[in-house]
């Protein structure tokens, strides 16, 4: 498949873009420095601005899909968050896959993570951004769109392939928070390009 990623040189762009070069895809990566992507004859890496909305359109188009690593936390973050999905439909690009956070997932008692007292002060502003782009996304009518959500705890790791899958609850964990590495949340998010089934939906990840 060929697609197009947005933000493959970040913390989970990255591993997004190594998982889709081992099984074998088409990767155009778009991002503010090209140089910063690593090499590979299944990539290609274009300098893109995703507030630049027709730019953007102009990289995306003839793609299968947009998978966006792009974090909603930056300055004008939401800004981009509406640029990226503009882009989408203005390319008539079939499907838009997102990364998502886990701060907007639904605890037992209906309250979200975000909203917890205990919630780090330093992610909070973030959290309630890629909230935002999330509630962005729903409110789109027709677009072919799928959001994932990390557990609470996203880290470096090692890539098992086994994981479970939830929708907007945070998943049930006996003790502590619920955790994920970041090689298998792109284990999960590439298994949905391949073989979609939370068509405009956000689903989420973890141990």
């Amino acid at each position: 498949m060929k697609f197009a990623l947005i933000g493959g040189t970040g913390y989970v762009g990255s591993k997004l873009l190594a998982e889709a070069v081992a099984r074998g895809h088409e990767v155009t990566v778009l991002v503010r420095d090209p140089l910063k992507v690593p090499l590979d004859e299944h990539v290609i890496a274009l300098p893109v601005d995703v507030h630049d909305t027709p730019g953007l359109a102009a990289a995306i188009t003839g793609h299968a899909a947009v998978l966006s690593a792009y974090n909603p936390a930056l300055p004008r973050g939401l800004e981009g968050a509406r640029s990226i999905i503009a882009a989408v439909k203005l390319a008539n690009v079939p499907r838009l896959l997102c990364v998502g956070g886990a701060g907007s997932l639904i605890r037992e008692d209906g309250t979200r993570v975000v909203d917890a007292p205990d919630f780090p002060a330093n992610w909070k502003q973030g959290a309630l951004h890629t909230a935002e782009f999330l509630l962005l996304l729903r409110e789109e009518p027709t677009l072919d769109w799928t959001m994932l959500s990390p557990a609470e705890i996203l880290t470096p790791g090692t890539r098992t392939g086994h994981f479970r899958l939830g929708d907007d609850h945070l998943l049930p964990t006996p003790d502590g928070p619920t955790r994920i590495s970041v090689e298998d949340y792109a284990v999960a998010l590439l298994d949905e390009l391949d073989s979609p089934r939370h068509s405009r939906m956000r689903f989420c990840v973890a141990y």
